[in-house]
């Protein structure tokens, strides 16, 4: 039927996508149509501003490219050749391909992989009615790892959980570094305060391999090498121990293993250090005079750190390092003071209720770890590995795109005998390969409940216009294809608006959540003031008995990276990939708007590392190493230092000149804690593409 409402209003929601600020949203609507989203003024945290990206959401869900009806493959693998078919056909088909893979033994589910991450950050559209079908069927688990599982392990493993500062009390900082982060792209919010800080008075100083846009707008930017965080925290606390630029109170009350981490980092003095890091040992020093000026009243310092920087071997290490930096000169007496890198351990989320585990029913499937997705599909069954990979349910991902070392993911998605299921709003390079391509709903179109891990406050979303053509939710999928397998229990009749009570139980004001789209949680201002960490010994842990108990190194320590600058004359240059500005990971990549504003994949250098290959600004190079080549156009640019080139992602492969992106160059390595990809530790050169 037509849509018969005329009415404009407005309905409140929240931005699902995998960013800190987790922003309110407000989305007018006039006549059914959305016309326009905007941040909601009410919120905050949100203050009324959206990013570029989000403030487009209305292309994207309109966008004429947006799938809105079930298709089935009808060419090779990865030829995007599809045709319509009805819904029940779809999941009658994919129920039945399942079923008899699971029927095979008590075992054989584990041979179909669920693969999801943050397409959307909502609880209920994430992993909700999906766990429960996938633990009901007895399948592969997923290991989550590809963004943010070594820095949250290490957090765990140092503070006691991923808790830190509240993000509105930067703006009372005297000194904030800005750690392996570009806020002004990708925490726009967080920007806003570190900016009032300044207007007050405060320093902010930008550690980071790349001169990114954020660290032109700070008072010193500190270039160092990709993979030697580790290094210029340890040269920085042995500068403060030589000076005594100390809060010994709080170390002695409230930390443990401090003369053991004291015996560490005076081996480190700045001259070592900046061997490694390939910057001036005065730099270091200056650094660690401004963060120890900092200690007492005289302060408070505080530390943004973000993801980028634990994207190599040894970023576990290297976030336990900078963890434990405010405990050395009392930061965390103040609620101005010490570090965030992600606050999600505040939010009292039920995931059991929400995915409920009791429904494996005492079986325990294997693990598989997505960020080696690449070679996991090419692995044959073994008394090791377990069955092969017969069929895998990607949904909020695109790992064609995203996962490292692509050219093995390829070849893994293009086996004719893997049976695919994707979920998606359109045909990324992972519904290229989909058997079976499912069109879902986005933001504006159903009911989510959110957490953040940038500021404390909880965010239900609303849907402000029915779905369109035939996409339906995450969750009515899984509902209905339980529904097919014979699973009937009450756990799979759930609808969306049960699941968003559920998220939060009575933790959270769920009368709030519905009168203006967001609640607080109740937390303190200074979570660490009197110590009262959230870790075994209610203490920050620098020396981590339960990492001693797996046999590693309880102390953190510096760990080069795999692939480490200046040890390859065939591959003398390190590569980053930080997200293209107007890109979040692979999400929006096909906006044409914001395409528009980025251009075409770009690799910056730095100008003597072109003039040394005979390159010009604006050609046409092929970037390779032994995993494979992406071509690109080249930017000789004074963002990047010597050394040290930046593949801008994350491209879809299909609008790669070679059809290609950077993943092609990265590797399945993965890091010294939590199990996750090492995007930044990856050697290439550079040539003109003949």
């Amino acid at each position: 039927m037509p849509h018969t409402d005329t009415s404009t209003h407005q309905v409140r929601g929240a931005c699902p996508h995998d960013c800190p600020d987790t922003c309110s949203l407000l989305t007018t609507v006039s006549g059914g149509v959305a016309i326009k989203v905007q941040g909601n003024p009410a919120h905050p945290a949100t203050a009324g501003t959206l990013c570029t990206k989000v403030s487009r959401y209305t292309e994207r869900t309109y966008h004429p490219d947006r799938l809105l009806q079930p298709m089935k493959r009808v060419g090779p693998k990865g030829s995007g050749q599809f045709e319509p078919v009805a819904w029940d056909t779809a999941l009658s088909d994919i129920a039945g391909r399942l079923q008899a893979i699971a029927a095979r033994s008590p075992d054989a589910a584990q041979a179909i992989l669920p693969y999801s991450y943050a397409g959307t950050m909502g609880l209920v559209q994430g992993d909700s009615m999906s766990a429960r079908f996938f633990h009901q069927l007895g399948a592969s688990l997923l290991d989550r790892t590809i963004c943010a599982s070594a820095g949250a392990e290490a957090l765990t493993h140092t503070l006691g959980g991923k808790l830190g500062m509240r993000m509105e009390f930067f703006t009372e900082s005297k000194l904030i570094l800005i750690w392996g982060s570009n806020p002004i792209a990708s925490n726009l919010h967080f920007w806003r305060h570190a900016q009032e800080a300044k207007r007050r008075g405060a320093r902010l100083i930008c550690i980071d391999p790349r001169r990114s846009e954020t660290a032109e707008k700070c008072h010193e930017h500190i270039a160092l090498l990709p993979g030697t965080d580790s290094a210029l925290a340890l040269a920085l606390m042995h500068e403060l121990i030589r000076n005594d630029w100390l809060d010994r109170d709080y170390l002695a009350q409230h930390t443990l293993g401090w003369d053991l981490m004291r015996e560490r980092a005076l081996q480190w003095p700045p001259e070592r250090a900046a061997a490694v890091c390939g910057i001036p040992p005065e730099q270091i020093t200056a650094l660690a005079q401004a963060y120890g000026a900092c200690r007492g009243d005289a302060g408070p310092a505080a530390i943004r750190l973000n993801y980028g920087m634990q994207r190599v071997r040894g970023g576990g290490n290297a976030v336990r390092l900078i963890a434990a930096l405010p405990a050395l000169i009392g930061a965390w007496r103040h609620r101005a003071g010490g570090m965030l890198l992600s606050s999600s351990s505040s939010f009292p989320v039920n995931r059991a209720a929400l995915q409920r585990p009791e429904l494996l029913a005492g079986r325990r499937p294997r693990t598989i770890n997505m960020s080696t997705i690449g070679d996991d599909l090419l692995r044959p069954a073994s008394t090791e590995f377990g069955p092969a990979i017969e069929a895998l349910v990607v949904y909020n991902s695109n790992p064609v795109a995203v996962a490292p070392d692509s050219g093995r993911v390829v070849q893994g998605f293009a086996r004719e005998d893997l049976f695919t299921v994707v979920l998606e709003h359109f045909q990324t390079d992972t519904a290229d390969y989909a058997d079976y391509l499912l069109p879902a709903t986005t933001q504006l179109e159903h009911w989510d409940v959110h957490a953040g891990y940038g500021h404390t406050d909880a965010l239900l979303n609303r849907p402000a216009i029915a779905p369109l053509g035939q996409a339906r939710t995450n969750t009515q999928i899984f509902r209905e294809l339980a529904q097919r397998m014979g699973y009937i229990g009450p756990e799979f009749t759930e609808d969306d608006q049960a699941l968003c009570r559920l998220a939060y139980g009575d933790a959270v004001d769920f009368a709030a959540l519905l009168a203006q789209g967001f609640a607080p949680v109740t937390l303190v201002e200074a979570p660490f003031a009197q110590g009262q960490f959230p870790t075994p010994s209610g203490k920050c842990e620098f020396f981590s008995a339960r990492l001693a108990a797996q046999g590693l190194d309880g102390l953190p320590d510096y760990l080069p990276n795999y692939e480490t600058p200046g040890t390859s004359a065939a591959y003398p240059l390190a590569m980053i990939s930080p997200p293209a500005r107007n890109f979040l990971n692979s999400s929006f990549v096909n906006v044409q708007s914001l395409r528009d504003i980025e251009g075409e994949p770009l690799l910056e250098m730095h100008a003597a590392d072109a003039a040394a290959r005979g390159l010009a600004d604006g050609a046409t190079v092929r970037v390779f190493n032994p995993r494979g080549a992406h071509h690109c156009r080249l930017v000789v640019s004074a963002r990047a230092r010597p050394g040290v080139v930046h593949g801008l992602g994350v491209w879809w492969r299909k609008f790669g000149l070679d059809g290609t992106n950077v993943n092609q160059l990265t590797s399945q390595h993965l890091t010294d804690l939590g199990r996750a990809p090492t995007f930044y530790d990856c050697l290439v050169e550079v040539a003109a593409l003949s």
